[in-house]
């Protein structure tokens, strides 16, 4: 790839590369160019500073392009960050001033904060707006820089006058705003707007409640320069800026300080989360494009709320409109990322906690609240939470979250799966899921998202996990479908073994996992099976001996149907010390209480059976035999139905194995314990395998006698 230097000198004659550099700078201080070419310059620059960061990386000595950037340099890059800066050209500049910030270090950082605070000490119209601007930006790049910028003492308390001021128009007002909106990502940050704020933010959204054309009939004024129309769209702008703030305030809430009195004032005034989702659903409503991207983010902020969640998914109109909003708004935006969020929250279940997690919430409750323990709000239980999956469901989101997952950021893919995940909690909805491409965007999404986002990454292979335990992998995988059935295997074994990384052990996505491995192996030819078996064998090893009873016997319903391979076999009947190993705790597995366990161990064994290794183990093995005629006599006929061909395999073996088996079955009382399988059984399958294995015992017995 071609470096900046390179770039440049292919378009005139070799200069340095800090000669190169002022001369973009000489061209962007000018001014008056096309916005395309105001956005290639920036774009030449920041290639020119991320070139100089890795040069110095590379080599301490490296002479940085830097030393040539001064404060006026610095100057320009940040004023192209003004919100009347076209957005694209804003864009930009934010790429270059975080290439800058990289490149120059401590330089850009001292440069920064000289600026930042130079602007807002000069006190006037412009320069409030490019520091507030400039602020806003940054705290995406640099955000410990910038919230100390923002808590340097007097900064905050002198807002409110600030704000309280008549200015020509709105606009300081908004770029305020937004560096606050911004500014709510940092916890110190929210705790200081709490404090120093919320009264004056109260103040617009209730100011700008009134009627816009009685306040500009009364202070004409106010319309300055830009008009009635636009002054009317920018003060609804400023209103649903302060109630966005106001919402992010009240969703994580500081707890109550008994040690400051002005605590109780400023909570009793806060603006109730009600109030402001109804501002929100408002401007939503509307079919205007002007505020909706604030209103959006708004409501994805009071949707935290249990009461809100409720109100939303009561509202169709509002329901139907978000879908709109979601479907219409473009990929890797800010109205896509809240609108997506929203949905995030209506569907989200509250997670489980254990008997001492419980506890402990218990314990923080008494100590936080003068002992007084607060229930859990019952519109967040599971029931409320599966009725608001289903109208989301039902209102049609699937196909909008499969369009946005093609091409969104991501940030907007996890919160896609997650949504996705709390869809297939409803059994009866998954077959719909997958008509309507939820499979194939899962799988899009495990592959895409990073190690970085492992959560994510659990969530679609648990998705998925839920999708094909309940439909029939064939109709998804196979043919001329696009995605091959091994696509599915590797999310699935993703979630086999417990997260490493969570506190807790979690063990229903290993339980779903095993499931669908399970649905996934009985399907027709051994290719499937034996693609588990390379990339799962060893965690399914594993969760056969899991304390959990459901684990294990899922985990022994997956080796049974993984035994119609040659390779699933071998594990088994290969005479290794591992694979007589795996036979112990397969008879053991067997003999287990839970009927279902016994049921798979047994269809294992049932296939095993047919292989001299496998009898030769069960014959010399400790209680071998008497677990499988042990089966022969279960209350449940498919039990004992694998218990008679199991018996019938080892008697039919050849050989001198075959005789020491069929002499051990009747030591074990096996002729009695068949002719009872006989009596106790009806199906003609049981019948025949208990009556041949009988035949053969009792034959042998007679020639050994002759």
């Amino acid at each position: 790839m071609a470096t900046a230097a390179e770039t440049m000198q292919a378009s005139g004659p070799a200069a340095s590369v800090q000669d190169q550099t002022l001369l973009v700078f000489a061209r962007l201080m000018e001014g008056g160019q096309e916005d395309e070419e105001t956005c290639r310059d920036l774009d030449l620059l920041t290639k020119m500073l991320n070139d100089d960061a890795v040069a110095k990386e590379a080599d301490a000595a490296h002479k940085s392009i830097c030393h040539v950037i001064d404060s006026d340099c610095v100057d320009t890059i940040l004023c192209y960050l003004d919100m009347r800066q076209p957005d694209i050209v804003r864009g930009h500049a934010a790429l270059t001033t975080s290439a800058y910030m990289r490149a120059a270090g401590d330089v850009a950082s001292n440069n920064l904060r000289a600026f930042f605070l130079d602007r807002v000490q000069r006190r006037t119209y412009d320069d409030y707006i490019v520091a507030f601007c400039v602020a806003s930006a940054a705290f995406a790049i640099v955000p410990d820089l910038t919230s100390e910028m923002f808590l340097n003492e007097g900064f905050l308390s002198s807002l409110g006058p600030l704000m309280r001021r008549q200015w020509k128009s709105r606009k300081v007002e908004t770029a305020c705003l937004e560096m606050l909106n911004a500014a709510c990502m940092d916890g110190r940050c929210r705790e200081a707007i709490q404090k120093y704020c919320v009264e004056w933010l109260e103040e617009i959204v209730e100011q700008y409640t009134m009627d816009m054309g009685r306040r500009l009939s009364e202070q004409p004024g106010l319309q300055g320069e830009e008009g009635s129309v636009s002054m009317r769209q920018h003060s609804e702008q400023v209103q649903y800026l302060a109630a966005v703030i106001l919402a992010k305030l009240r969703a994580v809430p500081k707890p109550t300080s008994m040690t400051d009195p002005s605590e109780s004032r400023v909570e009793s005034a806060v603006t109730s989360i009600e109030e402001l989702s109804g501002l929100f659903t408002k401007m939503i409503l509307r079919n205007e494009d002007h505020g909706k991207q604030h209103s959006i983010e708004g409501l994805a902020y009071a949707s935290l709320q249990p009461q809100i969640k409720d109100t939303i998914i009561k509202d169709s109109e509002l329901l139907k409109k978000l879908l709109s909003v979601l479907s219409n708004a473009p990929p890797r935006s800010p109205t896509t990322y809240g609108a997506l969020s929203i949905f995030q929250n209506l569907t989200r279940y509250r997670p489980l906690l254990t008997e001492e997690e419980k506890k402990m919430s218990q314990l923080k409750a008494y100590a936080n609240a003068e002992g007084k323990i607060p229930g859990l709000n019952p519109l967040d239980d599971d029931e409320h939470v599966e009725a608001r999956c289903k109208a989301v469901f039902d209102a049609g989101i699937t196909p909008v979250l499969v369009a946005h997952g093609k091409h969104d950021s991501a940030a907007s893919l996890g919160i896609i799966v997650n949504i996705i995940l709390s869809l297939t909690t409803i059994k009866s909805i998954r077959g719909q899921l997958a008509q309507q491409g939820a499979v194939k965007l899962l799988l899009v999404a495990w592959s895409n998202l990073g190690e970085s986002r492992r959560d994510e990454r659990r969530s679609a292979g648990q998705a998925l996990a839920r999708i094909l335990i309940s439909i029939n992998p064939a109709l998804l995988f196979g043919g001329t479908r696009a995605h091959p059935i091994d696509a599915a295997i590797a999310p699935l074994v993703f979630i086999l073994p417990p997260d490493p990384a969570s506190d807790r052990r979690d063990l229903l996505p290993t339980f779903e996992s095993l499931m669908a491995l399970t649905n996934l192996a009985s399907m027709e030819g051994p290719e499937i099976a034996q693609q588990i078996i390379r990339q799962a064998w060893n965690h399914i090893e594993e969760q056969l001996l899991s304390a959990n009873h459901l684990v294990s016997k899922a985990a022994v319903e997956l080796v049974c149907n993984l035994m119609q391979s040659p390779q699933g076999i071998a594990l088994y009947a290969d005479g290794s010390a591992h694979a007589n190993q795996r036979l112990h705790i397969l008879l053991a597995l067997a003999d287990a209480e839970d009927e279902g366990t016994r049921s798979a161990a047994g269809g294992a064994l049932a296939a095993l059976t047919a292989f001299e290794y496998v009898v030769r183990a069960i014959v010399h093995r400790k209680r071998g035999v008497d677990v499988v005629l042990g089966l022969c006599v279960d209350d449940n006929e498919d039990l004992r139905h694998r218990g008679a061909v199991s018996i019938l395999n080892m008697v039919s073996t050849e050989g001198h194995i075959g005789s020491e088996a069929r002499d051990k079955i009747r030591e074990q009382w096996g002729i009695e314990i068949l002719k009872s399988c006989l009596k106790k059984s009806r199906r003609p399958e049981v019948v025949q395998a208990a009556a041949d294995a009988l035949k053969s015992l009792v034959e042998g017995q007679i020639e050994e006698i002759e």
